[in-house]
């Protein structure tokens, strides 16, 4: 997904779709899951039949009144409907820009995948899983699948909005291949993992499109709190007609309180503001995410990562590259580094290994030594796990690089001397968690060649501010203690897992589980799936295999671990914007309270005008002046909910008296002014 997409929060074209949407959503049966939405509504249809009735009959009440208080009603159901279409609609606009990258493309299935001479082309649409593919350099993958043969640059622009290409090979971590990205060089046979419509890709649409948008725990609760509010309300509503009614029997003067003020009063006391605004803070939690190239499967993951406590990472691809790669090349007396770089080059003449192509560009960028090609009388020599070296015949020298024991048991056989330095460099470079390599000329060890997992640019500064919002981070590898130790220390990680295999990962989840604490992991590998599918916060990186991927609730399309920090911020931000507005709701009410109760009851109570400490002009004016209100607040949250409320780095407890002082006193506070401001205005008209 291209990330110069337009960010601009509101824009004329989603506003006018949105409105469109609006309109749409008034149909009860699509309002029904806002219940509080679905009441207002109705009530808005009563108080419509109500000044229908008022203008015919020409009694009681003046037909202005229910007339201005049903449509600021309906208008209050629009805003409300308008907040959510508008969430909806930023995130289909982004699924619309990535359905158009699909298209039915050709295909080169193959019956063998031994043969690639052989195929049949055929439309990607009628590929299933478990099919093979044929894929050559300009040619776009046509669907979701492994790499089992053969290495490529792939083009991911569509899904990650960079430009520059990757490496995908077969028979690693980096085997995944997403359909619509496309080959640059070489070319793959590709075994489809996904049948039509349940590719990546449209995955990711489907759930920006909200379709499989799940609520939260908290959402849930917040809906029970909001759902019994109403319901109380309703009743307090319905049982003060008949205590006017007894009121004014009993009195002998007054008059009932009429439907209209009744359903005013219960419109502006019910939690209308929060009701409006849930779901699009919900579905622009996933949207913000989106934005930042995060997918994230449901909104309970985001939520979710707002309360983690524990961060697993895996080491090989997450917290460094992937593939170790030559950062030292080390002579041995009396030999000089350039000979070394020779004899290297060599041995790495015939190494299509990320580690053996790491070699010769150390060489190059070093002595300026370019790579040759391999003469076809010359002999290669490939790895194999019971030599574990590898290396060239070059005119009538044997070039050999590998394990440094391998090497010098190879050397000592031909009685060859060994020096002592090879163990003091050796020890060193395992010491700061490297790999060390053996390189030999004839049989006699020339030098050393340091190889190192590259930690990601940007960990270690991540991984510092997680700790400083109290997330503990874990670093997992299968590498030794040592190693691991070295690692850990160089990326900032707190604590590591050395030698861990899949089991070793899920037993860790599951123990910090157990104490009650929330567990995010991120991984690549399909040794990392078991670990993913357990814990409560899963990413996995878009260049992960497809067990990886499937086990993860959050895809990172950039496949930067660094992220986490985002996705957090994210889920955290969720938590304060939805506990922010809910407090400024609430709170609007005692605003409200002091505008609409002494209006409505006053012809019951006149000693309740006493209550009237905002002065208000008059009855009507007041209730209605108060709905209006009820009605405009929405709209202008609108911006909040979907930016949310600024993430700040504090104590929980500070936090939260932080939150409570702004939305709290400002929930009382600002209905105060507003309701006050519409009275004066309309009591220039009325």
């Amino acid at each position: 997904m291209p990330k110069n997409h337009n960010n601009k929060l509101l824009t004329p074209e989603l506003l006018k779709s949105a409105v469109i949407d609006s309109f749409k959503k008034l149909d009860p049966f699509k309002l029904w899951k806002n219940p509080v939405m679905l009441l207002v509504e109705l009530g808005a249809a009563i108080t419509s039949l109500v000044a229908l009735a008022s203008v015919i009959i020409k009694s009681g009440e003046p037909a202005w009144f229910p007339g201005l208080v049903s449509f600021w009603l309906w208008i209050t159901v629009l805003f409300a409907n308008f907040a959510e279409a508008i969430a909806e609609r930023r995130g289909k606009a982004r699924a619309e820009s990535l359905t158009k990258t699909r298209s039915d493309i050709n295909a080169k299935l193959l019956a063998n995948p031994e043969f690639e001479s052989s195929f049949e082309v055929v439309k990607s649409g009628e590929l299933r899983k478990g099919d093979f593919v044929l894929v050559k350099a300009g040619e776009l993958i046509p669907g979701d699948g492994e790499i089992i043969k053969g290495a490529a640059l792939v083009n991911e622009a569509v899904i990650t909005g960079e430009s520059a290409p990757v490496l995908r090979e077969s028979g690693g971590d980096r085997s995944a291949v997403t359909g619509g990205t496309k080959v640059i060089s070489d070319q793959i046979v590709v075994r489809i993992t996904a049948d039509p419509g349940e590719a990546f890709l449209d995955k990711i649409i489907t759930m920006i499109e909200g379709a499989k948008r799940r609520k939260t725990p908290n959402e849930i609760a917040l809906d029970i709190l909001i759902i019994a509010l109403t319901i109380l309300f309703v009743f307090v509503v319905i049982n003060l007609y008949p205590i006017s009614l007894y009121s004014i029997h009993s009195e002998g003067k007054g008059s009932p309180i009429s439907i209209t003020s009744l359903i005013a009063l219960f419109v502006c006391l019910a939690p209308t503001t929060i009701a409006a605004l849930l779901s699009a803070i919900a579905i622009s939690g996933m949207d913000r995410l989106f934005r930042k190239n995060v997918v994230a499967l449901s909104g309970k993951a985001i939520e979710a990562a707002g309360d983690v406590d524990i961060l697993l990472l895996d080491k090989t691809g997450t917290i460094t590259l992937g593939n170790r790669q030559a950062v030292e090349l080390i002579p041995l007396k009396p030999f000089t580094a350039k000979e070394v770089a020779e004899a290297a080059l060599n041995a790495s003449l015939a190494d299509e290994t990320p580690e053996g192509r790491s070699i010769t560009i150390l060489v190059k960028q070093r002595f300026g030594m370019y790579m040759k090609t391999m003469p076809s009388k010359e002999k290669t020599i490939p790895f194999s796990a019971q030599t574990r070296v590898s290396g060239a015949e070059i005119e009538g020298h044997l070039y050999l690089k590998g394990a440094s024991d391998a090497i010098i048991e190879q050397s000592k056989k031909k009685g060859c001397s060994i020096p002592d330095e090879i163990n003091e460099h050796v020890s060193r470079i395992a010491k700061n968690g490297g790999t060390p390599l053996l390189v030999s000329k004839d049989h006699v060890p020339i030098g050393v060649i340091h190889l190192k997992d590259i930690i990601k640019e940007g960990i270690a500064e991540r991984l510092k501010k997680l700790r400083l919002i109290g997330i503990k981070s874990i670093m997992i590898t299968g590498d030794n203690p040592l190693t691991a130790a070295a690692i850990a220390a160089e990326a900032g990680t707190d604590d590591f897992l050395a030698q861990a295999k899949p089991e070793d990962k899920l037993r860790l989840i599951r123990e910090y589980q157990e104490k009650g604490l929330m567990v995010a992991m991120i991984g690549d590998g399909t040794n990392d799936a078991p670990a993913l599918a357990q814990a409560d916060v899963a990413v996995a990186m878009q260049t992960g295999t497809q067990a990886a991927r499937e086990a993860a609730n959050i895809i990172d399309l950039d496949s930067n671990p660094t992220k986490l920090i985002d996705i957090v911020e994210t889920g955290k931000l969720m938590l304060m914007t939805r506990g922010s507005l809910t407090t400024f709701s609430i709170a609007n009410d005692i605003s409200k309270y002091f505008a609409i109760i002494p209006a409505a009851m006053s012809s019951v109570y006149p000693q309740l005008v006493a209550l009237n400490i905002m002065h208000l002009s008059s009855p009507h004016t007041a209730i209605l002046s108060a709905v209006i209100f009820n009605a405009i607040i929405i709209p202008l949250l609108i911006p909040l909910a979907l930016k949310g409320v600024k993430y700040r780095i504090l104590p929980a407890d500070k936090l939260l008296a932080y939150n409570l002082f702004v939305y709290g006193l400002g929930g009382v506070i600002v209905p105060f002014i507003g309701i006050k401001l519409i009275d004066m205005g309309l009591a220039l008209f009325i």
